[in-house]
C-alpha cells in the first residue's frame, strides 16, 4: 500500500497532514488506497455521465414524495384513526320469542316440549351436558338451558330434569344436586332480525369476553408474530412462498391480521398494486396508532365467517350462535377450532356444505394448537374424534313469522324509529309461543288442505292470546304463514256474523233484574223498518221459528230471531257504545249489528272476546314485553296493568253459556271429538251467504280466533261449524293448555229452574236444568213438579183423543 500524503481544507484553509498518523490538525483523515481512489474516482465520473439524465427523475420523485406520498399517508392517517376513534359496527336488532316457563303443574306435551327445543337451537345428543344441548325423550328430559337475560331479569345457566305426565310437568329438579325447581325458563328462541342497509350479523365482544384458546389459537395459525410485526409480516410473506412454490398451490398466505382487518374496513376486493400499497400503509398506520389488543378485538367482532342467504356473519361472536347455537364462551376446543379454520375460506370450509372439508380443516387447526402448545396431546385427540356438531340450521331467524311481526313493529315504532331498530343492536322480546305459532300454522294448512278442490281458493288467518294477560301468543296472516304481504289477521275486516252475539247477551245479562240465563226470550218473526225505507225480516238459520225459549238456548243454538228482540229491548245504541269502548269505530247503528253486520279484523275480534276470557278486564292485545339495549339493559318494558273488571258475575254468565255452545250447541264438534275435557267457551259465526266462517273460543289460559273466507269475497260454502271451527279443533290437538274452570266465587249462585217458564223447581223434576245467576237475582217464582204433572196429564189426553178418532 502506497501512502499519500493528504491535504485537508480546515476552517477554510488547507493544512498540510501528517501521513504517518493520519492526522490533520486535531482530525483523524482515514487513508486513502489507490483501490479506493479508484472506485471513487469511478463513481464520480458516472455520476458527471448520468446525472444530467437522472437529475430530471430524481427530483421529480422527491417531489412526488414530498408533494403527495407524505400528504396521502397523512390522509390515511386520518381516515385510520376517524375509523378505529369511533369504531361503531352496524349491529342488528335480533327479536326473541317469550322465554318457554317450566313449572310443575304448568300444561306441557313431549311434543311440544322438542318443538320449543328444537325452534330455540338445542341439540339432541346423548348426555345434554353442555348448554343448549338436551337428551331423553317420551315423559323425561334433561336439558342444559344456556341461561339469559330479559327485560325482567334472567337466569343463569342450569341442568335441569323435565318429568311430564298427563300432558303436564309433574316434576322440575337440578340434576346436579336433585333439588326441586318451582320455575326455570328456557332461554327464548330467536325469531327474526332487523338489519340495517349492510345484512351483517354481528354481536360485539370486548376481547376479555373471548376464550384464550381462541384469541391464542388464532394468532398460532393465522399470524404467528402478531406481536412482533409491525402490520407487515415479511418473513411470513417469505415463508408463504416457499411454502406455496414446494406446493404447487396456495397452500398458506402471508398477511397479518392486521393486513386482513385492512381490507374488510377500508378496503374493496379488487386485485391491484394500488390496492396492495394502500393495505400496506394503511396496516402499519393501524399498527402506529393502537394497541395489539385494540386491533385483535377490531377483528375478532369484523372478520367474515360464513353466509346465509344475502345474511353475511361477522365476527366470532355471531358465528358461534350461527354454527353451534351457543354463546363463545361455552364452546369446546374442537369449535373454536373450526371457526379458527372458517377464517382462511368460509364458502369452502362451510361445515354444512362441505362437512369433509371442515373436518379436515378443523383437525388441522387443533394439531397447530398442540404443536404450539395451546393444548395437550390427549386433548387433541380426543377434539379430533368429535364431530363437528353444528347445528342443522343457522340460527339467523328473519321475519319468520312476519304477521306476528307486524304487530311487533306497530306497538315497537311508537318509541323507537326505523334507523335505531336496525343499527343499534337491540334485543326485542316479545310474547311469541313458538309452539304455539307453528301449531297453528299446522292446522290451518292441514284444514284447507283437507277440503279438497273448495280449500284451493280459500285463506284463513287467526290470533292466539294468553287468556289471562292478553298477550300475543301466535298470528297467522294467511294460508301461506312465512310470506310477507297482506296481513289478514290484523287488516282484514270482514263481517263477524254471530259472534257478535255474546255481547248482546253480556249487556243484557249486565242488567240481572230484567235478565237472566233463564229469561224467556220470543223466538219469532219480526219485521224492523230500516232508516233507508226498507223492511229488515231476519230469519233462523234453520228457517225455523222456535217461540218461548230460554235465553241460554237463544245463545246456545245462536237463534236469530231471539237475538232481535232480544237486543230491542236492551237498546241498539247502548250495545254500540260497548262496542265502542273496546275502541272500535264506525259501528253500524242499525239493528243488524245484533247479528254481526260489522267488519272487523281477526285481531279485533280477539281483542273482544279477551274480555270474555280474562273475566271481564278489557285488555290490549300486547306483543312485546322489554326492550334492551346493545350493553344488555332494559331500556323499555311493556306492561298491562289490568283495573278490578266490569260485568265480571256477567261475564261468567255469558262462559257458561258459551261452554254450553261447545256441549250442545252450535260448536258441539269439540265435544264430539274428544276436547269436552276442555271445557272451552266458544262462539261460532258466517256472514251473510256464507261468506266468512269464523269461530272464537278459549279454554282455561288460551284464546284463539279463526277466521276462514275468501279474498274475493264469494261465497266459501262454510258454516263458522264446518270451517273456522276444524282449524280451531285441530289447533287444540295439539296445543298444551289447561281446561277452563268458571269462576263461582261469592257472585254466582245456582237453581234449579223449569225452563218453560224461567221459575225455580225441583231438582228430580223432568226437564229441570241447574243455571248459574248473579247473586240475589235467581228467580223467586217456584213451579215445583206441578207443572210436569199437568204436562203429562195434557199428552195423555191429547194421545187418548187421537186414539178414539182413529189417528195412529
Amino acid at each position: 500500500m502506497v501512502r499519500r500524503p493528504c491535504v485537508a481544507q480546515l476552517n477554510g484553509r488547507r493544512a498540510e497532514c501528517d501521513a504517518a498518523t493520519y492526522t490533520c490538525g486535531n482530525r483523524f483523515i482515514p487513508p486513502i488506497t489507490n483501490r479506493a481512489l479508484t472506485a471513487f474516482k469511478r463513481t464520480r465520473s458516472f455520476f458527471r455521465v448520468t446525472w444530467p439524465w437522472l437529475r430530471v427523475p430524481f427530483w421529480l420523485g422527491l417531489g412526488v414524495g414530498i408533494g403527495f406520498l407524505l400528504p396521502y399517508t397523512l390522509i390515511l392517517s386520518a381516515r385510520v384513526q376517524a375509523r378505529f376513534n369511533d369504531l361503531v359496527f352496524s349491529v342488528p336488532t335480533r327479536v326473541y320469542a317469550r322465554p318457554l316457563p317450566l313449572a310443575v303443574g304448568e300444561p306441557m306435551k313431549p311434543d311440544a316440549l322438542k318443538l320449543e327445543l328444537t325452534f330455540a337451537g338445542y341439540t339432541h345428543d346423548k348426555r345434554g351436558r353442555v348448554p343448549g344441548t338436551w337428551t331423553g325423550g317420551g315423559d323425561h328430559f334433561v336439558i342444559s338451558s344456556r341461561g339469559y337475560a330479559g327485560p325482567e331479569g334472567g337466569e343463569l345457566p342450569q341442568r335441569l330434569r323435565v318429568t311430564l305426565s298427563g300432558d303436564t310437568i309433574r316434576a322440575l329438579t337440578r340434576v346436579d344436586n336433585g333439588r326441586s325447581v318451582k320455575l326455570a325458563h328456557l332461554d327464548p328462541a330467536r325469531i327474526a332480525t332487523l338489519y340495517g342497509a349492510e345484512q351483517e350479523e354481528r354481536r360485539i365482544v370486548q376481547l376479555k369476553q373471548v376464550p384464550g384458546l381462541l384469541v391464542a389459537g388464532l394468532q398460532a395459525v393465522e399470524d404467528r408474530d402478531f406481536k412482533h410485526h409491525f402490520g407487515i409480516d415479511f418473513s411470513a410473506i417469505a415463508r408463504a412462498m416457499w411454502a406455496n412454490l414446494r406446493a404447487g398451490q396456495v397452500v398458506q398466505g402471508g398477511s397479518t391480521l392486521t393486513q386482513q382487518l385492512v381490507r374488510n374496513l377500508f378496503l374493496t376486493r379488487n386485485r391491484n398494486l394500488v390496492r396492495k400499497v394502500n393495505e400496506a400503509l394503511l396496516s402499519m398506520l393501524i399498527e402506529a396508532h393502537y394497541s395489539k389488543g385494540r386491533i385483535l378485538q377490531a377483528y375478532i367482532n369484523e372478520v367474515f365467517l360464513g353466509q346465509r342467504g344475502n345474511q353475511a356473519v361477522h365476527g366470532f361472536a355471531a358465528a358461534s350462535e350461527f354454527y353451534f347455537g351457543r354463546r363463545l364462551q361455552t364452546l369446546r376446543p374442537q369449535e373454536i377450532a373450526l371457526l379458527v379454520g372458517l377464517v382462511r375460506g368460509p364458502s369452502y370450509y362451510d361445515p354444512r356444505r362441505f362437512p369433509k372439508r371442515a373436518l379436515t380443516r378443523r383437525n388441522l387447526v387443533l394439531r397447530e394448537f398442540h404443536t404450539t402448545g395451546l393444548i395437550s396431546e390427549a386433548v387433541m385427540k380426543h377434539a379430533q374424534a368429535q364431530p363437528l356438531g353444528v347445528v342443522a340450521k343457522p340460527q339467523l331467524a328473519r321475519d319468520r313469522f312476519p304477521a306476528f311481526m307486524d304487530l311487533v313493529r306497530a306497538q315497537i315504532t311508537t318509541d323507537f324509529d326505523e334507523e335505531t331498530l336496525r343499527k343499534d343492536g337491540l334485543s326485542i322480546f316479545t310474547t311469541l309461543d313458538p309452539a304455539a305459532q307453528i301449531y297453528t300454522e299446522k292446522a290451518i294448512e292441514r284444514t284447507l288442505d283437507g277440503m279438497g278442490k273448495r280449500g284451493d281458493d280459500l285463506q284463513a288467518a287467526a290470533v292466539v292470546t294468553d287468556a289471562h294477560n292478553g298477550q300475543v301468543l301466535a298470528m297467522v296472516g294467511g294460508r301461506d304463514p312465512g310470506q310477507p304481504g297482506f296481513n289478514r289477521a290484523l287488516d282484514a275486516r270482514r263481517p263477524v256474523g254471530s259472534v257478535i252475539k255474546p255481547f248482546v247477551y253480556l249487556v243484557a245479562l249486565a242488567q240481572p233484574r230484567n235478565w237472566s240465563l233463564a229469561t224467556p226470550l220470543q223466538d219469532e218473526p219480526v219485521n224492523l223498518r230500516q232508516p233507508n225505507g226498507k223492511v229488515w225480516s231476519p230469519r233462523n238459520d234453520d228457517h225455523v221459528a222456535h217461540g218461548e225459549v230460554p235465553l241460554v238456548d237463544a245463545l246456545v243454538n245462536s237463534w236469530n230471531l231471539a237475538t232481535v228482540h232480544l237486543g230491542m229491548q236492551v237498546g241498539v245504541d247502548k250495545i254500540r257504545r260497548f262496542l265502542e269502548s273496546f275502541g272500535l269505530s264506525g259501528v253500524n247503528p242499525n239493528p243488524s249489528l245484533l247479528l254481526g253486520a260489522v267488519d272487523l279484523s281477526p285481531a279485533q275480534v280477539a281483542h273482544l272476546y279477551q274480555y270474555l276470557a280474562s273475566g271481564g278486564h278489557a285488555l290490549p292485545l300486547l306483543a312485546v314485553r322489554g326492550v334492551l339495549n346493545a350493553h344488555g339493559k332494559t331500556i323499555k318494558r311493556y306492561e298491562v296493568r289490568s283495573g278490578q273488571g266490569e260485568y265480571h258475575a256477567a261475564v261468567q254468565l255469558i262462559t257458561y253459556a258459551m261452554q254450553q255452545v261447545a256441549v250442545r250447541g252450535t260448536a258441539h264438534s269439540i265435544t264430539d271429538s274428544g276436547l269436552g275435557w276442555l271445557h272451552a267457551a266458544g262462539k261460532t259465526g258466517t256472514s251473510d251467504k256464507q261468506r266468512d266462517s269464523w269461530f272464537a273460543g278459549f279454554t282455561g289460559d288460551r284464546l284463539a280466533v279463526v277466521w276462514v273466507g275468501r279474498d274475493d269475497n264469494k261465497r266459501t260454502g262454510l258454516w263458522g261449524s264446518s270451517g273456522a271451527l276444524k282449524v280451531w279443533r285441530e289447533l287444540f290437538r295439539k296445543l298444551p293448555t289447561e281446561p277452563l274452570q268458571l269462576d263461582d266465587g261469592s257472585q254466582l249462585q245456582y237453581a234449579w229452574i223449569n225452563p218453560q217458564t224461567g221459575h225455580q223447581t225441583d231438582a228430580q223434576c223432568d226437564d229441570a236444568r241447574r243455571l248459574p245467576f248473579i247473586s240475589g237475582y235467581a228467580p223467586t217464582e217456584h213451579d215445583g213438579c206441578f207443572w210436569q204433572r199437568v204436562r203429562d196429564a195434557f199428552h195423555h189426553d191429547d194421545a187418548r183423543n187421537s186414539s178414539a178418532n182413529g189417528t195412529p
